[in-house]
């Protein structure tokens, strides 16, 4: 979904690793089958792994991986597809990640957030003169990072993978059933890391459970040169019973169009009924507009209940590692799937040796909770607070408006750490919060009292 920035998500940001030292391993070549015997010490070859996805997690494991030794295979299906997606990025992204300034369709410093009844708040006062959101296009970042992780020794497979053969015995391989060019092939691998979305089949092949997962629905829509100047470096966030009932609705900029979208998890089967009410919300700032391209694509709502199992680990949205209420999820898929390329390139000491669930586990999954798991619990908390009724969203935008919560939210937000608060301006923050909760709620059933009337 799209990415978004939140007040006082602050408070729950952790301090971000250093990129990867890369080097560049030999080309290696595709083949229809391998055989593998799965032992701790390998002996003659590398360990060999599978990326299933080629998205943000699937090319950052892939790079982490073929950098790090590993002998891997990338996995993607549609590599023209794009993602409906907002496509922001936060600042720090750009160099922990080396992305190319090129590739920036947008740098948004202003963003407007409008209420139900229309109260608007820019929320983008306090960015310094260098700071900027970028926007870009998922294919033109996904097309990027998976020829990065091709050039890191990846060796690319365009392919539906149809199913996961999980081994019976330990020292047995995992196969990766596919289908390429019309012909149907498989591909023995010792480690699997599913990157493969949200309906993730890697997931379903090791019983990670389910969870529940929201409906992302967006627009590119060309507006005429006026009203795409309206937007040139300015992004909007809607929120309201009539775009969505518990998620945000937006218009994001692009390179010569707009983004207009929402999502929703309790009512998805009415997701082109919000979408409509966004339209409607914007109506004046894109009339004249062309629908270029439709897209619709679901989004998991908090983690899986298994993230790992035997030597098979889950990334981005396969794992659920999208942030409630803000739907934050390009660079937690990034920062996952290179976490996890990374934890078996050391388990395995660069490819040389076995490894096991518990060096995952290890490695992977217990860094990766001890950064971000608090981050998550609490948007999930803030989306409960603030999305559940109009008079809670009036409040949020309401909050929006003080220029503490505002810098203490993109501090935050831009550079992925621990922004240096005040104590006098926390409590007070705090004490804000409380206030505006319960003038809204007042409003609330004043208003409700005077339409039964």
């Amino acid at each position: 979904m799209a990415l978004q920035t939140h007040p006082l998500h602050s408070l729950f940001t952790s301090v971000l690793q250093p990129p990867l030292k890369r080097s560049r391993p030999n080309p290696l070549s595709k083949p229809n089958t391998l055989t593998v015997k799965c032992k701790s010490n390998i002996s003659g070859r590398k360990l060999r792994a599978a990326v299933i996805g080629g998205g943000p997690a699937g090319s950052s494991t892939a790079e982490a991986l073929a950098s790090g030794g590993v002998e891997t295979f990338l996995f993607e299906r549609s590599p023209d597809a794009a993602k409906p997606c907002g496509g922001a990025i936060p600042l720090c992204m750009l160099d922990e990640f080396n992305i190319p300034m090129e590739l920036i369709d947008r740098k948004v410093t202003h963003m407007k957030i409008i209420s139900p009844s229309n109260l608007t708040v820019d929320f983008g006062k306090t960015l310094k003169p260098n700071e900027f959101i970028s926007m870009l296009r998922r294919e033109v970042l996904d097309s990027y990072l998976r020829s990065r992780a091709e050039s890191s020794g990846t060796t690319l497979v365009t392919a539906l993978v149809t199913s996961l053969e999980v081994p019976t015995s330990a020292d047995a391989p995992y196969v990766v059933h596919y289908t390429t060019g019309g012909a149907r092939r498989s591909l023995a691998v010792d480690v699997v890391v599913g990157a493969d979305g949200a309906n993730s089949r890697v997931a379903k092949a090791i019983h990670a459970g389910d969870y529940a997962c929201a409906i992302a629905f967006q627009e590119r829509i060309k507006l005429p040169d006026d009203k795409m100047e309206y937007y040139k470096n300015l992004a909007e966030m809607y929120v309201g019973n009539d775009v969505s009932p518990d998620f945000y609705a937006w218009v994001f900029p692009k390179c010569d169009h707009v983004a207009v979208g929402t999502g929703t998890v309790c009512s998805k089967q009415d997701i082109k009924l919000f979408q409509h009410g966004i339209r409607e919300r914007v109506h004046p700032k894109i009339k004249g507009g062309k629908v270029i391209k439709v897209e619709a694509h679901p989004i998991p709502e908090h983690p899986r209940p298994v993230r790992v199992r035997g030597r098979v680990a889950l990334v981005g949205d396969a794992a659920g590692y999208v942030t409630k209420c803000s739907g934050e999820g390009i660079y937690f898929a990034a920062k996952s799937g290179r976490l996890c390329g990374e934890a078996i390139v050391k388990a395995s000491e660069g490819g040389e040796r076995m490894i096991e669930e518990e060096d995952l586990k290890r490695e992977y999954l217990k860094v990766w909770d001890a950064n971000y798991i608090t981050t998550f619990r609490f948007l999930d908390l803030l989306q409960r607070v603030f999305y559940g009724s109009n008079a809670g969203r009036e409040a949020l935008v309401e909050l929006c408006g003080d220029e503490y919560v505002q810098r203490m939210t993109f501090e935050s937000y831009l550079y992925k750490k621990l922004a240096d608060g005040n104590r006098w301006e926390d409590a007070k923050m705090v004490t804000n919060t409380i206030g505006s909760l319960i003038r809204c709620n007042l409003v609330g059933r004043d208003m409700k009292e005077l339409i039964i009337k």
